[in-house]
């Protein structure tokens, strides 16, 4: 097919877009490289590859991009609820504004398979697992535009969201912020973090885990569309405190405490379901250990100290 991927410069699309070449799919990705990054310059030699410089936001751009695209998949979006708040405008037009216009241009047989947050949940119910049937509370600006784009996507008919777990794992676009890459970061770099919420919930999904979700809602799309799947794994609805516990097993010296220094913009607390779609085959691949594992060889590459001599 030929997939249009919005973003795909980014930490997901990343890993998604060569994926999505390895299937056999022919490629474009639309992206403002906003981040200066340079992450997908191993796939420019693909012959089906195809990369436009320009703003997601951009009707023209996405008229003249979606004329040929049998999926769009709109990764662009500013995504984190701190990000959102310093540039409320841009998360109000990229990552629900931006999405409304793609349902809008699109033809009823064109495909749309998005990724959405579910920090939409908000605070769960204690013991009990949010499934897709549960109603949606987000809290901060992130999870309102990604919960409106959801609904206007889903609205359209013959699409797919995925509400995504608290991503984790390397990527050629990193990102160090999200909670087990931060943890991760701190164990190897500090060997100490401050909690705060330490026993607040959620679930987790490894990076190259949300590629193969998108591969397999392709593959499987006629007997998947218009609903919305949770994808994380089943067996880490973990706690910020016994996240840290399992980043201990694999460094012993990492030392975690508890103090009131903050707190989640999103409220996120819940534990999830994803019954719905494993019950179509899905499986996740990585486990939670494997990304640690993997993690810690990264960071023995990657150091953030741009103004300092320690190496």
């Amino acid at each position: 097919m030929n997939i249009l991927v919005t973003g795909g410069a980014g930490y997901l699309g990343s890993i998604m877009v060569p994926a999505l070449l390895d299937a056999g799919h022919s490629v474009t990705v639309l992206d403002s490289f906003m981040f200066r990054q340079a992450s997908l310059s191993h796939v420019c030699a693909h012959p089906k590859f195809d990369l436009v410089r320009g703003d997601a936001r951009d009707e023209a751009t996405l008229r003249s991009l979606t004329k040929t695209a049998d999926v769009v998949i709109p990764l662009a979006a500013l995504v984190g609820a701190p990000l959102c708040d310093a540039d409320k405008i841009g998360a109000e037009t990229i990552n629900r504004d931006a999405v409304i216009t793609l349902t809008r241009i699109l033809s009823p047989s064109q495909r749309l398979v998005m990724p959405v947050t579910n920090s939409g949940y908000g605070v769960g119910e204690q013991g009990k697992f949010c499934t897709e049937d549960s109603p949606l509370n987000p809290i901060s600006l992130y999870g309102r535009t990604k919960v409106e784009a959801e609904k206007a996507v889903l609205d359209r008919g013959n699409s797919i969201s995925f509400r995504l777990a608290t991503v984790f794992g390397m990527a050629p676009r990193m990102r160090i912020d999200l909670l087990v890459n931060d943890f991760v970061y701190r164990a190897v770099n500090d060997r100490a973090v401050v909690l705060f919420e330490p026993h607040f919930k959620r679930n987790y999904i490894h990076v190259r885990d949300v590629a193969r979700a998108f591969l397999h809602g392709l593959e499987n799309f006629e007997t998947m569309q218009g609903r919305p799947y949770n994808v994380g794994l089943s067996d880490a609805n973990l706690s910020k405190w016994e996240l840290c516990e399992r980043i201990q097993k694999h460094l012993p010296k990492f030392v975690f405490l508890e103090a009131p220094i903050g707190e989640d913009p999103d409220k996120r607390d819940y534990i999830v379901s994803n019954e719905r779609i494993e019950a179509t085959g899905y499986k996740p691949a990585f486990s939670l250990d494997d990304g640690i594992q993997e993690l810690i060889k990264g960071y023995r590459m990657i150091r953030n100290a741009v103004y300092g001599n320690v190496v």
